[in-house]
């Protein structure tokens, strides 16, 4: 068997790396050793000279390492991964990319979780969740924690196994009396250690020193272990130094000792023995576990510590003293009470070892090696493939409108939010009114929800683009949250897609009296198509024009208009694509499934073939682009992708996602062939988690939509463009599973001018 365990590692200075370490050794005392691969966690900026075992590195930072090292696992005869999880130690926002990693792999896996928060925060809580539901076993170190994942994470009992933090053998090591320095001699000796932070509390220790002395002048105070990193490098070394200057206000430099450096086994050995008390006076009870605490109890040392979970755990049945957080007169009483009596610092010191015994490295890398071989024993489910040629609308969650609804005033809908609340700075734009008004009249038309038809919306988003249609026909896009005009017109994108929506809802109005308002907004913005420059604003513009066509059929002035209108992304095709590239442009930018979208909508109105294959091609090459991971990768917003280079990660965006759902829905609708509806769900599921993250953007809680990726995890706001986007979406998925698949044919149309076809020849 072949084991690759992710983690930080030796000689990276973390508990982390020395638990993996001891770990990997345990398991290798077993009759039959696994072979081991290390897949190593580099810090930011950090190199180190790696024993042979590791076989790749990620650093922290870097999303494509994660996915390289999937690549790497799955092709290296690897049978298991071992996680060890700590939301430090990896990318992104509370550690998020290793999400993308895990999602990659072909594997099983095992998760030890060395953190489980009481209170996480959302993120925290959607990683926990995403790796447990995906692992084929959970491993804790409390029974704490195993209550916590299973009341706060709904990961069930059953997945979950109870392996304590193993110990070194510390009787069958020896003593090397020269590491400790001349100053412990003769000394009754109080011991800290570990990586050195503010919440370890030190200074409790420091304030109950005088009253211990007092009786028991020979005590010395010894804080073994570096600053921590993280601290080291947003603060130096601070908080050592405010302890140091403690120290000498209390006339205490006698009496504490700091040894700044990471300890070695034999090392840490050796003050334990020596040590006459062990503290851990850490300020907050949210510690699921501490490998110190377990070291100290393995080494047989009479233990003092504040209540923490993991410690009255530990410390339970007389196995160690407790006293409050930074309650320093209760531990001066403490210490005094023990230093006074020898044989009850001696009872608690045997307590102590007998415990320890039953978590030597040796029991526990035994008991992780059967749960390997059971975890690869045991048959991985097979995934199940549905023969239906549509979407199961049972995987989508339940159609809810109540974000929208939060989002939106008697004005119209607010452009952004901060997470889940509406941010009235930012005021309204035409932009997300159209689109606002588009799914409103795309959920009326989903009558089996409760909540679809929304009928007290419809009015509010029309009445916003009439108040912004400026007295020539066009658009204003921003308005103020005081109602004031924030630009004399709007961009192109923006009067495209209030083309669209308008069209959108004269097609498939409610009643006459909003077909009747939608045209004479539509027919007033009219006379502006022939201004347009740009592609996007074309492609949006065509799409309104052809649901306008879909309704009024026999109108050849806007057929003509529309031919007209689509003729330069043809151009902008001939004169760009090659063999290699076949797209619009020399750069793929943004809403990119616009334009291939366009050009089948006006393939359908049309029913030219030539136009179709454009589109299909088009719709190929964009694929080959974002579908190549088995789930939705859109081009990120950070960077572009040029023609020979790399395809950015970041920032993904909602409005990509809904641009390809709708084309594959398009594609679907002029070849009728069943592979674009599945197609077409797998890019509706970035939002639920099939994405570079593997994480939900729709927030089941809120009923909003994160407002993308970005390069350090989710963007937690839920503003109106993604929280649109994903309805929108959501919509047109419903739309595919209700409808029956077929082709509609091309709209019959009044004839076609000769000069109109030849362009567009």
């Amino acid at each position: 068997m072949k084991i690759a365990y992710i983690s930080s590692y030796y000689p990276r200075e973390c508990g982390i790396a020395t638990f993996t370490e001891h770990l990997i050794s345990a398991v290798g005392l077993v009759e039959e050793a696994p072979e081991v691969s290390v897949i190593a966690m580099n810090d930011d900026g950090q190199t180190y000279e790696y024993p042979p075992e590791v076989s790749f590195t990620i650093r922290q930072q870097h999303m494509r390492d994660y996915l390289a090292a999937a690549e790497h696992i799955n092709s290296s005869g690897t049978d298991m991964v071992v996680l060890q999880h700590e939301f430090g130690i990896f990318g992104g926002e509370s550690g998020i990319f290793i999400l993308s990693l895990l999602g990659k792999l072909k594997v099983p896996y095992i998760v030890t979780f060395h953190t489980v928060l009481k209170e996480p925060s959302f993120l925290q809580k959607t990683i926990v969740k995403e790796i447990s539901r995906h692992a084929s076993r959970v491993v804790v170190m409390s029974r704490l924690a195993t209550r916590f994942l299973d009341e706060i994470y709904d990961v069930p009992e059953d997945k979950v196994m109870l392996i304590p933090h193993g110990v070194p053998d510390f009787e069958k090591l020896s003593i090397q009396a020269d590491v400790l320095p001349e100053t412990l001699r003769n000394r009754k000796v109080i011991f800290t250690f570990g990586l050195l932070s503010r919440n370890k509390g030190i200074e409790t220790v420091i304030r109950a020193l005088p009253q211990v002395i007092s009786r028991h002048p020979d005590v010395l105070y010894v804080v073994a272990g570096k600053t921590h990193p993280a601290v080291l490098r947003h603060a130096g070394e601070e908080y050592r130094n405010s302890l140091r200057e403690m120290i000498t206000e209390a006339g205490l430099d006698n009496h504490v000792l700091f040894v700044d450096k990471f300890l070695t086994e034999n090392d840490l050995f050796a003050y334990l023995r020596h040590s006459d008390v062990y503290i851990t006076p850490y300020l907050s009870e949210a510690q699921i576990t501490s490998g110190t605490l377990t070291y100290a109890m393995g080494a047989g040392a009479a233990v003092i510590s504040t209540p923490y979970w993991y410690a009255q755990e530990l410390l339970d049945e007389g196995r160690g003293r407790l006293f409050g957080f930074a309650k320093f007169d209760e531990l001066g009483n403490i210490l005094n009470e023990l230093l006074d009596n020898p044989e009850a610092l001696l009872a608690l010191r045997s307590r102590s070892l007998e415990y320890g015994r039953e978590l030597q490295w040796s029991r526990m890398g035994a008991r992780y090696y059967q749960l390997a071989k059971k975890v690869r024993n045991t048959p991985r489910p097979a995934s199940v493939n549905h023969p239906r040629t549509l979407p199961d609308p049972s995987f989508l969650p339940p159609l809810n409108l109540s974000h929208i609804r939060r989002l939106t005033d008697d004005t119209g809908i607010v452009q952004h939010a901060k997470y889940g609340i509406p941010n009235l700075k930012e005021g309204y734009c035409v932009d997300d009114n159209a689109r606002a008004l588009m799914m409103t009249v795309m959920a009326h038309q989903h009558r089996k929800s409760k909540d679809a038809p929304a009928p007290e919306l419809l009015p509010v988003y029309l009445s916003f683009i009439h108040y912004m249609q400026t007295p020539d026909g066009n658009f204003r896009n921003f308005l103020s949250f005081s109602r004031q005009y924030l630009d004399e017109v709007g961009s192109e994108d923006s009067f495209g897609r209030t083309v669209w929506a308008l069209g959108y809802l004269i097609r498939f109005a409610p009643n006459n009296s909003y077909r009747e308002f939608a045209l004479e907004l539509f027919h007033h913005s009219l006379h502006h198509l022939e201004a347009l420059e740009h592609l996007r604003g074309r492609a949006n513009a065509a799409i309104g024009l052809c649901h306008y066509l879909k309704a009024c059929p026999s109108d050849e002035g806007i057929l003509a208009r529309l031919l007209t209108l689509v003729q330069p992304l043809i151009t902008a095709w001939e004169q760009n694509g090659t063999e290699d590239w076949q797209w619009f442009e020399k750069s793929m930018t943004y809403d990119n499934g616009i334009l291939p979208l366009a050009i089948l909508h006006v393939a359908e109105i049309t029913g030219k073939e030539e136009l179709k294959t454009t589109g299909l091609q088009a719709l190929r090459f964009l694929e080959s682009t974002t579908m190549t991971q088995g789930y939705f990768c859109p081009v990120g917003n950070e960077g572009w992708l040029c023609e020979g280079g790399d395809c950015p990660i970041f920032d993904q965006q909602a409005l990509e996602t809904m641009a390809m759902v709708l084309l594959y829905q398009q594609a679907h609708a002029v070849t009728g062939e069943a592979a674009y509806l599945k197609k077409m769900f797998t890019c509706y599921k970035w939002f639920t988690g099939e994405n570079v993250l593997r994480v939900s953007l729709y927030d089941n809680e809120t009923h909003g939509c994160c407002d993308g990726i970005s390069p350090h995890g989710l963007n937690r706001n839920q503003g109106a463009e993604s929280t649109l986007a994903y309805f929108i979406s959501h919509l047109a998925v419903l739309q595919s599973c209700e409808a029956i698949p077929r082709v509609e044919k091309p709209v019959k149309t009044a004839i076609i001018s000769t000069s109109a076809v030849s362009k567009i020849s």
